[in-house]
C-alpha cells in the first residue's frame, strides 16, 4: 500500500493517516458477508427492541388520565401486566440479540485474524529481520479484537439508536407537535462540538495504537531469550528499565488524555439534554394549566424524551466512534496489502504426489 514491505516498516502515520472511505468499507463488508443472515436477525430484533420500547410510556399516560381517575381496577391490572411483560420480553429478546453479536462477532475475529496470519506467513524472511515483533503482535491481537468491535459493537449501536430516535419522534409528534418541535430544535447544539472533537478523539485513538504497539515491541525484544541474553551480557538492565518506564508512562499519558477528552465532550452534552428536558417540561406545564394538555400526556412525553436524548447523545458521537473504530480495520489491512517479494506465477503448476526421493 505504501511501496512496497520496506516503506510499511518506516511509514510514519503521523504523517499519510489513511482516510475513512467507502473502499474501505466495503472492504469491511467481504468479511462480514458469509454473516448476512445473522446480520440480518440481529437488525431484526433491534426493530423488535425499539418498537416495544414505545409502548410503557403509553401505559403510564392511560394510567393517570383513564385508570386512575375513573378507578377502573381491571384497567389498572392489565396496565400492571403490561408493564411488567414488556420489559421481560425485551430482555429475552436482547439475550438473543447478544447471542447472535457474539457469534458474528467472535467468527469475524477469527476469519480477519486468519487472513493476517497467511499473509505473515508468506512474507519473506527479510520482512520479519526488519519488523518488528511486538508491532506485528499488536497487529494480530490488538486491532483485530477492535475491528470486531467495530462491527458488533459500534456499528449496531448507531443502527439501534438511529431506529430508536426515528421511531421515538414519530410518536413524540403524533402526542404534541410543538413539544416536538421544542425538542428537535436543540439538536444543533447535539451536532456542532463533534466536528472538532472528532478529529482530536481520532489522532488520540492512532496515537494510542501506536504507543502500545511500541510498548509491545520493546517487551518482545527484550524479554524473549536473545533479548534478555543480551541485556544482561552487556549490563543494560537498568537502561531497559528507564526505557520502559518511558513507554509506559506514554501510554498512560495518552489513556487520560482521551478519557478527559471524552468526558469534556460527554458534560456538554448532558447540559444541552437538560436544557432541552427543562425546556420541555416548562412548556408542557403551561400546556397542563391551560387545558390543552393531559398530565398523563406530559408524563409520557416526559419518558418519551429520556427515550430521545439517550440516543441521540449517543448518535452526536457516532461518527467519531466509527471513525476512531475503523482505525483498527485499517491498520489490519495496512498489514494484508502488504506486496509479497516471493510469488507463485499467475500458471504455476501444483506438484502432487510429491515423494521427495533423490
Amino acid at each position: 500500500m505504501y511501496g512496497g514491505w520496506w516503506n510499511y516498516i518506516r511509514y510514519d502515520e503521523g504523517r499519510d493517516r489513511p482516510q475513512l472511505s467507502w473502499v474501505l468499507l466495503k472492504r469491511v463488508w467481504v468479511y462480514a458477508q458469509p454473516y448476512q443472515f445473522k446480520l440480518l436477525g440481529l437488525l431484526t430484533t433491534i426493530f423488535i427492541i425499539s418498537g416495544l420500547s414505545l409502548i410503557p410510556p403509553l401505559l403510564y399516560r392511560d394510567l393517570i388520565d383513564n385508570a386512575l381517575p375513573n378507578g377502573n381496577v381491571t384497567r389498572l391490572n392489565w396496565l400492571a401486566v403490561g408493564m411488567i411483560g414488556i420489559p421481560l420480553i425485551n430482555a429475552l429478546i436482547g439475550m438473543w440479540q447478544r447471542y447472535l453479536s457474539a457469534t458474528i462477532g467472535e467468527s469475524l475475529i477469527a476469519d480477519l485474524r486468519n487472513s493476517l496470519y497467511n499473509h505473515m506467513q508468506r512474507m519473506s524472511l527479510r520482512f520479519f529481520t526488519h519488523a518488528k515483533t511486538g508491532q506485528l503482535m499488536s497487529r494480530l491481537n490488538n486491532d483485530v479484537v477492535g475491528a470486531q468491535s467495530a462491527l458488533t459493537g459500534t456499528f449496531i449501536n448507531i443502527l439501534s439508536n438511529i431506529v430508536t430516535v426515528v421511531t421515538v419522534l414519530v410518536v413524540m409528534f403524533m402526542l404534541e407537535w410543538r413539544l416536538t418541535l421544542l425538542s428537535v430544535s436543540i439538536l444543533p447544539l447535539f451536532i456542532l462540538p463533534t466536528r472538532r472533537i472528532g478529529r482530536v478523539l481520532r489522532e488520540v485513538r492512532r496515537e494510542s495504537l501506536d504507543l502500545n504497539g511500541k510498548m509491545n515491541s520493546l517487551m518482545n525484544e527484550t524479554l524473549n531469550v536473545s533479548g534478555a541474553l543480551l541485556v544482561k551480557l552487556f549490563g543494560r538492565q537498568q537502561d531497559e528499565m528507564n526505557r520502559f518506564k518511558d513507554r509506559s508512562r506514554d501510554v498512560a499519558r495518552i489513556g487520560i488524555k482521551s478519557a478527559m477528552i471524552g468526558r469534556w465532550f460527554f458534560l456538554g452534552i448532558g447540559l444541552v439534554s437538560a436544557i432541552g428536558t427543562s425546556l420541555v417540561f416548562w412548556v408542557g406545564g403551561h400546556l397542563v394549566l391551560q387545558g390543552a394538555f393531559t398530565v398523563g400526556t406530559i408524563v409520557a412525553f416526559g419518558a418519551y424524551l429520556n427515550q430521545l436524548y439517550g440516543p441521540l447523545t449517543a448518535m452526536s458521537n457516532a461518527h467519531i466512534e466509527f471513525a476512531t473504530s475503523m482505525v483498527s480495520f485499517e491498520r489490519v489491512f495496512e498489514v494484508i496489502d502488504l506486496p509479497l517479494e516471493i510469488e507463485d506465477k499467475a500458471d504455476a503448476v501444483d506438484l502432487e504426489d510429491v515423494k521427495g526421493e533423490v
